[in-house]
Parts: structure tokens; sequence; C-alpha cells
């Protein structure tokens, strides 16, 4: 019997196993690209290393953002921290920034540090009383009046509304 051959296998099975092989390895392939580019969609771009390709890559950012960024750091060098990349870009600010870097986007590797503002936005948000009442606010109120309303009599000009009435006394 000679080595490597496989006694009794038609050609025909051996062409299913062959196939089978190949379509494990295409979804293997496959398999590992998939991983590939998500590891890719999740790294960290750092904006004085990118090229326009990486930092269209980052969510929010488009052609336009990008090529401003790099023109800018062309033209000045680059950027030192967040705070210099919000100055010099237009277009980038505070919110934008934020959620750029919260996409991978970082200043000499960087993440943008959370600021005062976004940090307490969240613990601005109304709580129900601890008792279960609801609060009512002024305008709620029966006594507020409405901006349109004239003043009630004796507030205000009393001579007049007073004179008003003494007109309305005499003609009886």
């Amino acid at each position: 019997m000679q080595q490597g051959v496989i006694p009794s296998c038609s050609p025909r099975l051996l062409n299913q196993t062959w196939r089978e092989n190949q379509m494990l390895k295409k979804l293997l392939l496959a398999v590992a690209t998939m991983i590939a580019t998500m590891g890719f969609a999740f790294a960290q771009v750092d904006v004085n290393k990118a090229d326009q390709a990486a930092l269209d890559g980052v969510k929010g950012i488009g052609p336009t953002t990008s090529k401003a960024i790099l023109d800018e750091r062309k033209k000045n060098g680059n950027f030192k921290d967040w705070a210099d990349l919000e100055n010099r870009v237009k277009g980038i600010g505070d919110k934008n920034s934020e959620k750029f870097s919260e996409a991978g986007l970082t200043v000499n590797g960087q993440n943008k540090p959370k600021s005062a503002s976004a940090a307490t936005a969240g613990k601005k948000e109304a709580k129900p009383a601890a008792n279960g009442s609801k609060e009512v606010k002024p305008a709620d109120t029966k006594e507020a009046k409405p901006a349109d309303s004239k003043p009630a009599a004796g507030a205000g000009k009393d001579a007049k509304s007073s004179g008003t009435a003494k007109k309305d006394d005499t003609k009886k």
C-alpha cells in the first residue's frame, strides 16, 4: 500500500471533502476580516499622526473637518492639546471635541478630559420630591397673573382708577 493514498475512497468523496475544506477556509477568512475591521473601528486615532482617511474613519468627522484639521496642522504644526485643537480648527468646539474623543480621536495620545458642564449636565435633571408630592411652580398657582392683565383696583395708579369709579357713580 502506498503512503498518502486513502484506500477505497471514491473521487467524488474526495472532491466533496476538498470543497468543504475550501468553504471552511473562506468562512474563517471572513470571520478574521470582520474581527480585524472591528479592531480598526475602535482604534485610537491621534490627530497629530493621522492622515485624511484615518480622520474620516472617526465618527462625526467628515471630509471637510478632516481637511481643516490637516491644513491647520500643516500650516502651524502639531496640536499641543485639546484646547489648542478647539482654538485652531474652525467648527471644532467643546461639544464636538467631546464627541470626537468618545469616538476614538486623541491629541498626543490623550483623550479629552470630561468638562465640568458635561459632568454636571446629568446631575441637573429634576428629581421627584421624596414625599411623592409634585413641585408647584409660581406660574402654576392661582395668584399668578397673565403678563397682559391690568393691575387690580387700588394697585398702581390709584388716582386714575378711583377717578373712573367716581365717574361711574356720578352717572347714576
